[in-house]
């Protein structure tokens, strides 16, 4: 099945800013990733969390990172002629996430440029920032997005 990617990297313009995503975070999905991939106490137990320096159960960082790429990818991504990242430049981690957060992504495109070796290819400076309803900022996280040029993907045989 052939799905056509409906934004290419020359549809995005510095400076443009979106707001995606409404994901629910409950207890059990955050006990749940970190009994795989984080099992640390303020992660996987409420009382033990307690005796931990953020004080109770918080979602772990890679958790929050998981979360943030879903809501990207079904906010906008998946909807473009992205040809991957070639890595993350930053993430912080700035409050925990608790059961009961609704978060949402905002990202904004701080730079763009045509790759100078492929020119079927460009890159999308992105800055994201994972909110909560209230609006405090949980996470911020800078990367490289590789997406297909317009002119290059016309140029593709039907």
């Amino acid at each position: 099945m052939s799905i056509m990617a409906k934004l290419y990297w020359d549809d995005f313009k510095v400076g443009e800013l979106g707001e995606f995503g409404r994901m629910q975070v409950t207890a059990e999905d955050i006990k749940e990733f970190a009994a795989h991939y984080d099992p640390q106490p303020m992660h996987l137990d409420e009382q033990a969390a307690r005796a931990t320096l953020v004080g109770g159960l918080c979602a772990s960082g890679w958790h929050t990172c998981a979360m943030m790429m879903r809501i990207v990818a079904d906010g906008f991504l998946l909807d473009t002629a992205s040809m991957g990242a070639p890595g993350v430049e930053e993430v912080r981690w700035l409050a925990p996430v608790r059961p009961g957060d609704e978060l949402k992504v905002r990202a904004t495109v701080r730079d763009k440029r045509a790759s100078k070796s492929r020119p079927d290819l460009g890159f999308l400076d992105m800055f994201f920032e994972v909110l909560t309803a209230a609006g405090t900022c949980v996470m911020t996280v800078r990367t490289n997005l590789m997406l297909r040029r317009r002119a290059a993907a016309d140029a593709l045989p039907a």
